[in-house]
């Protein structure tokens, strides 16, 4: 029955006379790695400036609760929409569908019946079920990993599993079971919004991590391993609840608190006795709010709109083990068009940090989940950073869909696929007070420019290879499963 729908609304928007092709669609207003059905129809009616909304149909979505949908929509039945506005209207509540990230296509078309709109939505849902293998580096990234003398005994295995759409109703349980090098066992449930208007939801989870080895200070800008065979160094252990204020599927605000208790080994402290301020254990709680905007035209590679994010989160350790630690971090992204298939975006990313004495397992900076590109093999401890991202990229492949004919099932079917050629530079300055002297990177300004390859593909997936040079004059290969800005 879905086969059938989902091909109605492409002979509908793809044969229909009058129908926009997507080249022709406003850049704001285009899909990116959608497939290229994923498109609005209002059909021709004659007269008609304005009419009430009558009817309101969802096709196609066989495990997706209809409510969850019509939550997204800003219009109900009953609401009068403008002829002159409609197509934008439309496609803005398609373009909210969409970036739930449950379907592969949304479709909608509109049509006057009875002096009234009726307004059809078609979905195309993906698969929701992901046990995927893990055979991962037990390292921050590949060039990392192959500095290592040991490093084919520094991998993980186990299984990552994640229920997307868990219930039809949007919501997400995890779970991890990893082995080998560091072990995790996690399991966090995520429920974005409850009740009528799916407004307010909670998140839940408990993780334990276990590893033989833990860099334990850093030296010429290089994280340095402890490695202990027979027993672990680090062990952490932290629950978390929290909830979620969900205005729409762009604007979200999540309030955190989470303990932690983490313990390292007498030999750690004794290499590096302000790892933990002169203590083999601590115990503490997070405190977390943050806000976030997402007006992204899609989330996995934006090409226009804009994206910010703000956290401030208070840190209270208990039994009098450090000083409070304030952390405020921010992030702004830009995206825009600039005509003839080049896009250009800008990251801004900043973290400011205030506390009278700051333990070395919290100087984190750049390095870690920030990074100045080019600078893979460094971290920059530090307690402020800022870092400037820019690039402009051209489509070299526009998004289209390769058929699988083989594979029946019209959740994994069909394969979106678009290709970018990416110029990029960043710009990345940390704070830090009291550097060791042998690190020769923090309050320095760091530079790169590269080239990238962008591939974006099934299921949001992103893969990168860039080229880049860095202003210690090092040039490099660099792999990547995500979009950088």
């Amino acid at each position: 029955m879905l086969g059938v729908i989902l091909l109605f609304f492409r002979t509908l928007l793809c044969q229909a006379p009058g129908l926009a092709p997507v080249d022709t669609l406003p850049h704001a207003l285009r899909p990116t790695v959608a497939p290229a059905d994923t498109l609005v129809r209002v059909l021709p009616c004659p007269g008609v400036q304005r009419a009430a909304v009558g009817t309101i149909l969802f096709l196609g979505n066989a495990v997706t609760k209809e409510r969850i949908l019509r939550v997204e929509l800003d219009f109900r039945e009953g609401d009068t929409l403008v002829v002159a506005d409609l197509a934008a209207r439309l496609e803005a509540n398609r373009s909210r569908l969409f970036n739930l990230q449950l379907f592969h296509a949304v479709v909608v078309q509109a049509s006057c019946a009875s002096g009234k709109w009726l307004i059809v939505f078609g979905v195309q849902e993906r698969w929701y079920l992901f046990p995927v293998p893990i055979l991962s580096l037990a390292d921050r990234n590949l060039r990392s990993w192959l500095d290592r003398s040991d490093r084919w005994q520094r991998l993980d295995y186990g299984v990552h599993v994640v229920r997307s759409n868990f219930r039809g109703r949007n919501e997400q349980v995890m779970a991890n079971l990893q082995l080998g090098f560091n072990r995790k066992y996690e399991l966090f449930y995520e429920a974005p919004g409850l009740g009528r208007r799916r407004r307010l939801g909670f998140g839940v989870g408990a993780s334990y991590y276990q590893s033989h080895s833990l860099d334990y200070i850093t030296r010429a800008d290089r994280l340095v391993p402890f490695r202990a065979d027979e027993n672990f160094p680090i062990q952490r252990f932290y629950v978390m609840g929290g909830l979620r204020f969900r205005h729409t599927v762009q604007f979200l605000t999540a309030f955190d608190v989470s303990y932690h208790r983490e313990q390292i080994s007498d030999s750690i402290n004794y290499h590096n006795p302000d790892y933990y301020l002169g203590r083999t254990q601590r115990e503490y709680l997070d405190f977390t709010l943050t806000s976030t905007r997402n007006q992204r035209n899609t989330f996995a590679y934006p090409l226009t709109g804009q994206y910010a994010q703000v956290s401030l989160s208070h840190r209270v350790f208990l039994h009098g083990a450090a000083p409070g630690l304030t952390t405020l971090h921010a992030t702004y992204s830009r995206y825009l068009a600039l005509g003839h298939r080049f896009y250009y975006s800008l990251g801004l990313s900043g973290q400011a940090r205030l506390t009278q004495r700051q333990a070395y397992a919290d100087v984190r900076a750049l390095g870690y989940t920030d990074l100045v590109r080019g600078y893979d093999e460094y971290v920059i401890d530090g307690r402020h950073y800022g870092l400037v991202q820019q690039g402009v990229s051209y489509q070299l492949l526009q998004p289209r869909v390769i058929q699988l004919g083989a594979v029946d099932n019209p959740k994994i079917n069909a394969i979106p696929i678009a290709v970018y050629l990416n110029i990029f530079t960043d710009a990345g300055y940390v704070v830090a007070p009291h550097p060791l002297p042998q690190n020769r990177l923090p309050n320095h300004l760091l530079s790169a420019v590269g080239l990238g390859l962008h591939l974006v593909t099934y299921y949001d997936r992103v893969f990168t290879v860039e080229y880049t040079l860095n202003g210690l004059g090092q040039t490099g290969y660099f792999f990547r499963a995500e979009f950088p800005i």
